[in-house]
């Protein structure tokens, strides 16, 4: 049993990330489905990297430290999720029908719209970790790195198991999460993806950070809503601009929670 689940873990930290496995495991597309639900653990890994280089580079420059932290984030992911929001951008701000929208999302190529969607999600990523580097210390900040890249990679997984897969599963790399998600995945995902928000209250000695939880929850289903509107469901690409979006989201409210609360 610990053996399977440990395969599962390396099947997700090969597939959401660069980062080496063992070469013993072996690919097998059948374990991507199950493997869903250690996403949000990935994200406490590739959330873990960004945090330690700001922490470290925090030491000689705030400002660079965060450019450097999420250039770290994206060396870790392989931009997966930023290739996804920008794809996103392209797909549903260029196209009109369901057809059209998959085919640019399906487009190598990045377009205006992609270009200045992920410009725009970078620059206010940078302002928001900025303003929260004005409100508390360096080891914080990078815990809430972790908070944000677990709770929005959970994010992912509530549409997965919610909405339907839009493409034809033939046409796509991501088939595997056409397939039904069981209860269990969904509850482990649950438990990694919230996990880390109970230590950042703890931390912080504030339950408010709880109230984080229906929000980001309220958007990922509008965007399910949205989704399913225009192309009958979710891709790839949308669960990439879920968790962009997601992420931005939290520490946008942590500002307002330090700020207001």
């Amino acid at each position: 049993m610990m053996k399977k689940q440990l395969t599962l873990f390396f099947a997700a930290l090969q597939f959401y990330t660069r980062i080496p496995i063992p070469a013993y495991i072996q690919h097998d597309p059948d374990n991507l489905n199950p493997a869903t639900r250690f996403l949000p653990l990935v994200g406490w890994i590739v959330g873990g990297g960004a945090a330690l280089v700001w922490m470290l580079i925090a030491l000689v420059d705030v400002q660079v430290a965060i450019i450097c932290s999420m250039i770290a984030s994206v060396l870790i992911t392989g931009a997966l999720h930023e290739d996804g929001f920008a794809d996103f951008c392209d797909g549903f701000g260029g196209g009109w029908t369901k057809e059209k929208i998959l085919l640019i999302m399906k487009d190598s190529r990045i377009g205006a719209y992609g270009v200045i969607g992920l410009i725009g999600m970078l620059a206010l990523k940078f302002s928001l970790l900025n303003a929260l580097s004005n409100s508390t210390n360096a080891a914080i900040i990078g815990f809430c790195m972790i908070t944000a890249h677990a709770l929005s990679r959970f994010m992912c997984v509530i549409i997965v198991y919610y909405f339907s897969y839009a493409r034809e599963t033939e046409d796509s790399k991501a088939a595997f999460v056409a397939k039904r998600m069981l209860v269990s995945t969904f509850a482990v995902a649950g438990l990694f993806g919230v996990m880390p928000l109970f230590f950042l209250a703890f931390t912080l000695k504030s339950a408010a950070v709880f109230m984080v939880i229906p929000a980001l929850a309220v958007v990922t289903l509008l965007m399910g809503g949205y989704f399913k509107k225009w192309i009958g469901g979710y891709t790839g690409d949308c669960l990439g601009a879920v968790q962009q979006v997601c992420e931005v989201l939290f520490y946008f409210f942590l500002l307002i929670v330090w700020r207001f609360i």
